[in-house]
């Protein structure tokens, strides 16, 4: 059975428009052995997708819909609440670069899990907070990362965590004008993340690859930090 994102919808043949805005490769491109991807909601998906495109070792994102029960759905159908699904982001990395214990620095830093059905001033159940993993390692290192960011929040004073950690859900694809959508022009400079400032320390089985420079841009202190960021990748040079 084809996994979701390669069902015959959205196999079509594929054209420039099918390709990342920034990065410059496939949207729906198999896994290569050295890869693996992951499913991560913090809000609207057009400023979670550039935080993690702009990542090093980041090969592939795309927005789309995930953790609900309605199949193929557009926009204006989880934008209902009805469909149950979150609005997500598809990110693919390449292992040896990039350990996934980095992407979930950068997804509990870059908005507040604590919100529920919300973030910021987007309300509703699809912009719930959510991981979504395809590995048992992924489950293993987001629980454990969870448990770890919650203590360091707790202290800050913010609440519990509301993320919905799931394994194996399908994704399917948002429209191709949501498609890394701050890259492109006449886009509307728009992010509603509301990051707490708590950053996430080691925790028990994280193997973190970035060096301390590649998080100074990433700086959440500043208003709409993303809107302001270059659109493209972090160099580690």
């Amino acid at each position: 059975m084809l996994p979701s994102w390669m069902s015959p919808r959205n196999n079509a043949a594929e054209t420039t428009e099918e390709r990342h805005a920034v990065l410059g490769t496939p949207l729906r491109a198999p896994l290569m052995t050295d890869q693996e991807e992951a499913i991560f909601a913090c809000g609207c998906f057009w400023g979670a997708e550039k935080g993690f495109w702009r990542l090093p070792g980041v090969v592939n994102t795309a927005v789309g819909y995930a953790g609900g029960h309605s199949s193929e759905p557009s926009y204006e159908q989880v934008c209902s609440g009805r469909t149950g699904h979150t609005e997500v982001v598809r990110v693919v990395w390449s292992t040896p670069a990039v350990d996934f214990s980095d992407l979930l620095k950068l997804f509990w830093e870059c908005h507040d899990p604590t919100q529920g059905n919300r973030q910021g001033n987007d309300r509703g159940s699809q912009y719930r907070s959510a991981i979504y993993t395809t590995t048992p390692s992924q489950m293993t290192m987001a629980l454990a990362s969870k448990d770890h960011y919650q203590g360091s929040l707790l202290a800050k004073g913010y609440g519990q965590i509301t993320t919905e950690i799931k394994a194996d859900q399908d994704f399917y694809f948002a429209e191709y004008y949501h498609q890394q959508y701050l890259a492109k022009p006449g886009s509307r400079p728009y992010c509603s993340a509301m990051p707490t400032q708590v950053q996430l320390t080691d925790f028990d089985g994280a193997n973190f690859k970035m060096p301390a420079n590649v998080w100074t841009n990433y700086d959440w202190g500043v208003q709409h930090c993303i809107l302001r960021s270059d659109n493209t990748p972090i160099s580690l040079n």
